[in-house]
C-alpha cells in the first residue's frame, strides 16, 4: 500500500504536537505532582525543561543548543522576556535536566499513555479483545562509571564484557497502532520477566496480551490471568501441560502448575487451553510452536484464528525499530551520561514515540487508512517539523 502522504499528516497538526499531547496544563500538575516547581525564578523553568526532555528524543543528532533553539522557535514568549533572551549554554540545560529529574517526564507518559485504537481500527482486535503485546529490548548508554555501575553491561559472546553500558526497557503496545501505553525501565541485568511484573496491573478485561516464551512463567501468567485480561503466550515446545481434553478445532485443556519450586505439586493449577501448530514455510524442519491461552471456548476464539493473531506480537518488534533506528537515528548510544539522566531521556523517547503514534492514528482515521500501513519515518519529519510552531508559555 502506498504510504500516506506528508499532507495528509500536516493536516491533522493544527497546533505543536507536543504541546497537543501533553498539554502545558498537565506538565505543570505533574511537575508539582513531583516536588519540582521551582523555588525562585528561572530561565529554563521546569516546564520548559520537561519539553526538551521529549523533544530532544525528536532530535536526538543534535546537541543541546540545537534541540533548545528549534523547541524554542515556537515557545510565545512575552515580548519583556524574548529580548532579553540569549540562549542557555551546555551546562546551563544539563543542570535544569538534573534539576528536573525523571520522574516528572515518567509521570507524564503515565497520565498520557494509553491504547489509541477505535473499535474499526484494523489489525486491533480479536473476538472483541484489544490486542496488546509484551516486550523488551536493551538501549545502549555512555561508557561512564555511574552507568556502568548503576545499569551493568551484558556479557559478549566471549564471556567478556559488552563495550557499553545497556538500560533494559520492557513494555506494552497495542498491536494496531504500536502505540507503548506502560513500561518499565531497569539495568540490563534484570530480567525482562522480573520487568515485566510491574506492568502487569496495567491489563484490564477486554485485553488480549501477546507474549513471547521467554516471559511465561506460572506465577507471571497467574498475576496477568488475575487481571481479568485474556492471555495468548508462547511457551516451550517441553513444557508439557496435563492433558485434560481435545477439543474439536484440535486444541485441547489442560492443566499447568510451577515447573519449579518448594511445594509446587501442591500448588492450584491452573485451567487452560493449548494449540499446536507449525509455520509451512518451506524450510526442512519447520518450526514447532505451543501457545498456551485464557480463552477456553473454541466457539469464542477457533485455534487457527489465534495462531495467525499471535502474529500480530511482532508488532511490538516493530515498535522498537521505529523508537530504536528511525526515532534515535543511527546513534548507537545515548546521550545521558548519569542514571537519572540515562532514565529521564528514555521516558522522554517514550513520550515522543507516543505523540507521533497519535498523529499517525489521527491521519489514518481521517482517510480511513490502517495505520500499521503508514510512514513513521514521514510522521517523524513532520512531528519534528510541528515543533516550531508549538505554542506555550515558557512560566
Amino acid at each position: 500500500m502506498k504510504p500516506v502522504s506528508d499532507r495528509r499528516l500536516s493536516d491533522v497538526v493544527s497546533v505543536g504536537l507536543l504541546t497537543r499531547v501533553f498539554p502545558a496544563s498537565l506538565v505543570d500538575e505533574v511537575i508539582a505532582a513531583c516536588g519540582r516547581r521551582e523555588q525562585r525564578s528561572r530561565t529554563l523553568t521546569a516546564r520548559v525543561t520537561a519539553y526538551f526532555s521529549i523533544g530532544m528524543a525528536l532530535n536526538s543528532e543534535a546537541s543541546y543548543e540545537e534541540v533548545f533553539e528549534q523547541l524554542t522557535d515556537g515557545l510565545s514568549w512575552s515580548s519583556g522576556w524574548s529580548q532579553s533572551w540569549s540562549p542557555p549554554t551546555k551546562s546551563a540545560i544539563f543542570q535544569a535536566r538534573s534539576r528536573l529529574g525523571y520522574e516528572p517526564v515518567r509521570e507524564l507518559f503515565r497520565r498520557v499513555a494509553r491504547p489509541l485504537a477505535d473499535t474499526d481500527t484494523p489489525g486491533s482486535w480479536l473476538a472483541g479483545r484489544r490486542l496488546v503485546a509484551l516486550d523488551g529490548t536493551c538501549l545502549d548508554l555512555p561508557d561512564t562509571p555511574a552507568n556502568a555501575e548503576h545499569f551493568g553491561r551484558p556479557a559478549s559472546s566471549r564471556g567478556e564484557k559488552s563495550a557499553f553500558p545497556q538500560a533494559r526497557l520492557v513494555a506494552i503496545a497495542e498491536c494496531g497502532t504500536h502505540a507503548v501505553f506502560d513500561a518499565a525501565i531497569g539495568p540490563c541485568r534484570t530480567s525482562e520477566r522480573e520487568l515485566a511484573h510491574d506492568l502487569m496491573d496495567t491489563l484490564e478485561p477486554g485485553m488480549l496480551l501477546l507474549a513471547d516464551r521467554g516471559l511465561y512463567g506460572f506465577d507471571m501468567w497467574t498475576r496477568a490471568a488475575a487481571t481479568g485480561a485474556d492471555l495468548l503466550w508462547r511457551v516451550t515446545s517441553t513444557l508439557s501441560p496435563r492433558h485434560l481434553k481435545t477439543l474439536d478445532d484440535g486444541s485441547w485443556l489442560a492443566q499447568i502448575i510451577p515447573t519449579s519450586g518448594k511445594n509446587r505439586q501442591q500448588r492450584t493449577p491452573l485451567t487452560v487451553r493449548v494449540i499446536d501448530y507449525t509455520l509451512d514455510d518451506g524450510r526442512e524442519n519447520p518450526e514447532q510452536y505451543r501457545l498456551l491461552t485464557t480463552i477456553l471456548d473454541p466457539s469464542d476464539a477457533p485455534a487457527e484464528e489465534l495462531a495467525l493473531a499471535y502474529a500480530q506480537r511482532w508488532e511490538i518488534e516493530n515498535t522498537f525499530d521505529e523508537l530504536k533506528t528511525h526515532q534515535r537515528g543511527p546513534r548507537a548510544v545515548l546521550r545521558s551520561k548519569s542514571p537519572p539522566l540515562v532514565r529521564q531521556e528514555i521516558w522522554g523517547h517514550l513520550c515522543c514515540h507516543y505523540a507521533i503514534r497519535t498523529l499517525m492514528l489521527d491521519a489514518a482515521t481521517a482517510g480511513s487508512h490502517d495505520p500499521d500501513r503508514m510512514s513513521f519515518v514521514t510522521a517523524l519529519r513532520i512531528t519534528r517539523r510541528s515543533l516550531s510552531h508549538s505554542s506555550f508559555s515558557p512560566s
